[in-house]
């Protein structure tokens, strides 16, 4: 991983929200909340129900929703977490200390605790209680979840929309549960430049994509919880050696061995693989290429 990313954390997406809800289905399905501590103040994003409603509630399910997890409790009560960029959920023995730096809340059960932290100076982790099924609605940004689609509603998606496809993949509102990380990864597994327009895609270039996607997340999916095995999904992060290109500015492809690319943004950045994607185009970095003017390369052959 290129060093400038080490300390940069990312939202959990799809693979890595399922695979927290495969654990948490092991550990806390059938078992009754005892009791949920919070400690930050910023979590509750609700306060009817209160949030002491939960407790003595009998978890009965987990689902996704986006990027959420949701908890479905007895009395048809849902606990609605979105652990946004820098939180992320761990197991420990019942009773856990919350830890005062990052710590945000605990959720006790007879045989464990769930502990709930933030590592960020900025607490942007929610936690809501809702009542009843169609509560959730206020929680879904509408995205089309693409491995319950056919390619055919995926392209229909796509194609209604007027972003660059990097944008159109990451929008909530347009595809549900993928984020910087693994659109990065799609986009590099289908051979399409993050700056493509949708409007200029053909259905055809549209559907392949698709496949792109269901294979990159399915891939992730499995991966992840095969890793986890019988154990809680300790170190949740969007930065792994297997990756092909996010995270891997520098390095060289490992399908064509060209070094992988960059372009920032506001705290983030994207990476893709100028051989691969855009026939060779090195891609404008806004910051940059605002220093280097005329001097900022076009080609890979200009980084040689």
């Amino acid at each position: 991983m290129n060093g400038s990313r080490e300390n940069v954390r990312e939202m959990p997406e799809l693979p890595d929200t399922v695979t927290y809800i495969k654990a948490l289905e092991r550990f806390v399905v059938g078992e009754p909340l005892e009791r949920v501590r919070i400690s930050g103040i910023s979590l509750l994003g609700s306060y009817d129900p209160p949030i002491e409603a939960a407790e003595g509630k009998r978890v009965l399910g987990l689902r996704r929703l986006g990027k959420r997890i949701v908890f479905e409790l007895e009395g048809d009560l849902f606990l609605v977490l979105h652990l946004m960029v820098a939180g992320r959920i761990r197991w420990k023995d019942r009773g856990a200390t919350i830890p005062k730096r990052i710590g945000l809340a605990a959720f006790d059960f007879p045989h464990g605790t769930l502990l709930l932290t933030e590592a960020s100076t900025r607490k942007r982790a929610t936690l809501h209680l809702v009542k009843g099924e169609e509560s959730l609605v206020d929680h879904s940004r509408g995205g089309l979840e693409v491995l319950d689609s056919t390619a055919d509603e995926f392209a229909d998606r796509l194609l209604s929309v007027s972003h660059t496809v990097k944008r159109a993949l990451t929008d909530p509102r347009y595809f549900s549960g993928i984020g910087n990380a693994y659109s990065d990864e799609i986009l590099h597994r289908a051979k399409l430049s993050p700056f493509k327009k949708t409007r200029q895609m053909t259905r055809e270039e549209a559907q392949a994509l698709y496949g792109a996607v269901v294979e990159v997340l399915g891939q992730w999916t499995d991966l992840l919880i095969a890793e986890v095995g019988d154990g809680f999904p300790d170190k949740v992060t969007a930065f792994r050696p297997e990756m092909a290109v996010h995270g891997k500015y520098g390095e060289p492809c490992p399908v064509c061995g060209s070094p992988v690319q960059r372009v920032v943004y506001a705290s983030n950045e994207m990476n893709y693989c100028a051989g691969c994607q855009t026939g060779g185009k090195i891609l404008a970095d806004r910051s940059l290429s605002r220093l280097l003017k005329d001097e900022f390369p076009k080609t890979l052959e200009d980084l040689e």
